[in-house]
């Protein structure tokens, strides 16, 4: 099935739960399993949001969001309405700010197709944050007038961003982490 072309979002309800893929241009693309490291930026992420008191939004990992019926990515972080806490996959219209955390496997895709995709469906924030540079760097981007991604920053130290709304993300703290984690695992990048 993976691989297979001119499907659209009709076409997955008879899919297997268990696979693990994006629909991307009606092609079915395999998503590799992420390395536990991935997944604790992923975490960090959420916490950072911080919506527990929320009563208007939600943040999860790895949701399905319809961006059109031929484009079903699975973004690392999704930011979402609650009223679309009950629909998979969730509709673009819903959500407010994806994250991807980099990996060799997505850098390309993250930086260029999904960036693409994402401001295509009006998502108004997109961040990528990058835990394989020197420090751990996050680069923000809001959706402009044209319809398209502008960078708003890039930065690898303490920041407080101000869109979907303040969020503090220690970044130095999360490099040191990273970096005890490979020493730890026995890593050194």
């Amino acid at each position: 099935m993976i691989g297979r072309r001119g499907l659209t979002v009709d076409d997955l309800d008879d899919l297997p739960e268990d696979i693990y893929y994006e629909l991307r241009d009606g092609e079915l693309v395999d998503r590799p399993a992420q390395l536990p490291i991935h997944q604790l930026f992923v975490m960090e992420i959420i916490s950072a949001l911080d919506v527990r008191d929320s009563r208007d939004h939600l943040a999860s990992h790895s949701l399905a969001v319809l961006v059109d019926p031929r484009n079903v990515p699975f973004p690392d972080v999704v930011l979402f309405a609650v009223r679309a806490a009950c629909r998979s996959p969730v509709p673009a219209d819903d959500v407010i700010l994806v994250a991807e955390v980099l990996s060799a496997q997505s850098a390309s895709v993250d930086r260029s197709l999904k960036a693409r995709l994402y401001a295509r469906a009006g998502i108004q924030s997109y961040w990528i944050v990058d835990p394989h540079a020197a420090r751990v760097t996050l680069s923000q981007f809001e959706l402009g007038a044209d319809g398209a991604y502008e960078p708003v920053l890039q930065t690898d130290d303490l920041v407080t961003v101000h869109q979907p709304w303040t969020v503090t993300l220690d970044l130095p703290a999360w490099t040191a982490q990273r970096d005890r984690i490979r020493r730890v695992a026995g890593r050194d990048r």
